[in-house]
This record gives C-alpha cells, sequence and structure tokens, in this order.
C-alpha cells in the first residue's frame, strides 16, 4: 500500500511543472520521505532474513565435521539476536499510525499543588525528558521555563523533533506522582508531589484552525531564564492568552519578540487542535457508553523512592526497581509498553 503510493508521488515528482508550486512540491517530497522512512526498517528487515535463510542453506550442505559450522551456527545465533531486536522496534512502530505521529512534540510540564515539594518534582521530570530525547536521539528546543519561588520550576515548555516524537512521547500526558523523604523537610517525613504533563503534536501550517484578533490577549516582558544580558534586559518573552478556552502559552527563548510570538502562536495552535481532537473523542465515548473518561489529568504513573523504590504505570502495570535509570531518562519501556497494551487506540491518537 505504501510502496503503491511512493510510487504514485514518484510519478508526480517527476512530472514536468512540478515546481510550479514550491509549496505543494515541497509538501509532496515530504509525504515521500516520510513513507520512505517508514518502510526502510521493513525493507533492511527483509534482506537480512534472506540472507539468514541463504546461510542456513549452506549450513545444511555442510559436512557436520566441517569446523567451519561452528563459525557459521555462531553467526547464525549472532544474527537471529539482531533480527529478534529489530522486529520489536518494527512491530512498536505499527501503533504509531496517527495523522500526526511521525511530527514534533510539545510538551508542558506544570508543578501540581505542594509548593516548593511539586516545583522540584517537574524540575526532574524536564531533566528527565531532557536524557530521554538525548537517548532517542531527539533534539530538543525549550520554549519557556519558569522557576519556582524556592526551588525548581513552575512551568516548562519545550518541543522535541525527530522521527515519531510525537507519537512517543503522547504516552507521557498525565499527571506524574512522586513519593520521597523531602529533601526540604528537615524532620525527614514522607511527601507525595504531582505533575501535569501534557503532549500536543506541533500541527501543519496547513491544518485549519480559527484564531481571531478579537479572542487573544498578547503580553510580552522580559525573560527571565539565561540567555545573556540582550535577553535579560528587552522585553522579547511574549505570553498569549485565548481568551474563549483560557489556554495560555508562553516563548522567551529567542531574542526576538516577532519570533516568540510566531512560535508561541504555533503551540497555541497546537493545544487547539488537540482541545478539538479531545472534545470529539470525548464525545465518541459518551455515545458508544464508555465508562469512565480518559483526558488529560489523570494520574499515569507514580514513583516511590522510599521506603522501597519502584517505577510503576498504572495503565499498564509496567514497572521497574531502577528508579535511577528512569529519572535519567529510561523511560522507552514504559512508552513501548503503552503502545503495545492499546492505550493509544483509547487515548490520544
Amino acid at each position: 500500500m505504501k510502496q503503491t503510493e511512493i510510487a504514485r508521488l514518484e510519478t508526480l515528482m517527476a512530472a514536468t511543472g512540478f515546481w510550479d508550486n514550491t509549496q505543494e512540491a515541497q509538501k509532496t517530497i515530504g509525504l515521500a520521505n516520510q513513507l520512505k522512512n517508514a518502510i526502510a526498517p521493513a525493507v533492511q528487515f527483509q534482506k537480512k532474513v534472506d540472507d539468514l535463510s541463504a546461510l542456513v542453506d549452506l549450513m545444511q550442505e555442510m559436512d557436520d565435521k566441517d569446523p567451519a559450522g561452528t563459525e557459521f551456527l555462531e553467526e547464525l545465533e549472532k544474527t537471529l539476536r539482531t533480527l529478534f531486536a529489530e522486529i520489536d522496534k518494527i512491530e512498536l512502530q505499527c501503533f504509531l499510525s496517527g495523522p500526526h505521529d511521525n511530527a514534533s512534540a510539545i510538551i508542558n510540564i506544570h508543578a501540581g499543588a505542594g509548593g516548593t515539594e511539586s516545583c522540584d518534582w517537574a524540575d526532574m521530570l524536564f531533566r528527565m525528558y531532557t536524557r530521554w530525547a538525548e537517548r532517542s536521539g531527539y533534539s530538543l528546543d525549550v520554549q519557556d521555563v519558569q522557576s519556582g519561588e524556592e526551588a525548581g520550576i513552575s512551568s516548562a515548555t519545550f518541543r522535541i523533533s525527530g522521527p515519531y516524537a510525537y507519537g512517543y512521547a503522547k504516552a507521557e500526558r498525565g499527571v506524574h506522582r512522586l513519593v520521597r523523604i523531602s529533601p526540604f523537610d528537615s524532620n525527614k517525613r514522607r511527601h507525595t508531589s504531582f505533575a501535569s504533563v501534557d503532549v500536543v503534536a506541533e500541527i501543519d501550517d496547513d491544518v485549519e484552525i480559527e484564531i481571531k484578533d478579537d479572542d487573544i490577549r498578547v503580553d510580552v516582558y522580559r525573560s527571565s531564564g539565561k540567555g545573556g544580558q540582550h535577553v535579560n534586559r528587552t522585553e522579547s518573552a511574549v505570553r498569549i492568552t485565548h481568551l474563549p478556552t483560557n489556554i495560555v502559552v508562553t516563548c522567551q527563548n529567542e531574542r526576538s519578540q516577532i519570533k516568540n510570538r510566531a512560535t508561541a502562536m504555533k503551540t497555541l495552535k497546537a493545544r487547539l487542535y488537540q482541545k478539538l481532537e479531545d472534545e470529539k473523542r470525548a464525545e465518541q465515548e459518551r455515545f458508544y457508553g464508555e465508562k469512565g473518561e480518559i483526558a488529560w489529568g489523570n494520574q499515569i504513573r507514580s514513583y516511590v523512592f522510599q521506603p522501597y523504590q519502584m517505577v510503576k504505570d498504572l495503565r499498564t502495570s509496567h514497572e521497574t526497581s531502577n528508579v535511577q535509570a528512569v529519572m535519567d531518562g529510561d523511560i522507552q519501556p514504559f512508552v513501548d509498553a503503552w503502545l503495545r497494551a492499546g492505550c493509544s487506540k483509547t487515548q490520544l491518537k
């Protein structure tokens, strides 16, 4: 199916006048490249299977006493292990069939009630996702970070870009719960903290989302984060409030107020699109009689540091006692378990 579509797109690209409309041409090329990247792992896998089959045929023709048979057997076992790992990745990509799964992801972290404790927890999550992005080979662009009053951060907005960034990152949408002995409590009592993680896809410009000028309020202010004297001395940071929905987006990572506004508007467009999708899904669930509503704000995962160490996803029951590895960005097993459990069919598409 995809190969047929690729052939059709290649025919279009070879046609006379293809570049007459530059925007449409670039869109066609992007779609063709996306489809090629999607089937490339399967094509390469099939080639390795064919090579393995040829190796097995060769081994069957050899004499049992031939010393080369041992080397071939070791090569066979090594190739099999590699193939099992690769087919695991290919299987996961089969779940990433949503319309925006291959898009960049815009992630927003908000500290919950609890003051310093929750702000510190939000900062820990921010670090965790930064490490995960590095492990996954994604690029990360920080749009806005608001520091907590005493420690940590009250919120952070950043974008990760790479193959299927949103498809994987959407598994993290929800409330994350931390249980630990507080480093801020002189009595060493155990505290529970919450932070919410919102994930939306960065949608293409051709997706029509109407944002009226009268529906938004734009505020400018001085950047509070790092970036040098110019950033902190000029009102380059932008905050946009969508009045009908009360959605607020901010951006302060650029020196230019114009660039920050453009980035903030793109984030607002993505969040409004996601809101519409959530409303459609909620309506469908009510129509089909779903019990309970899967929506932003539900607790999805618990991170327990004391009295024992355990990270457990409450949707899939996947868990690990290696808390440190998780906080260092090793969250892919949780994401994979969510995809395999079919949560992507009942949550975000």
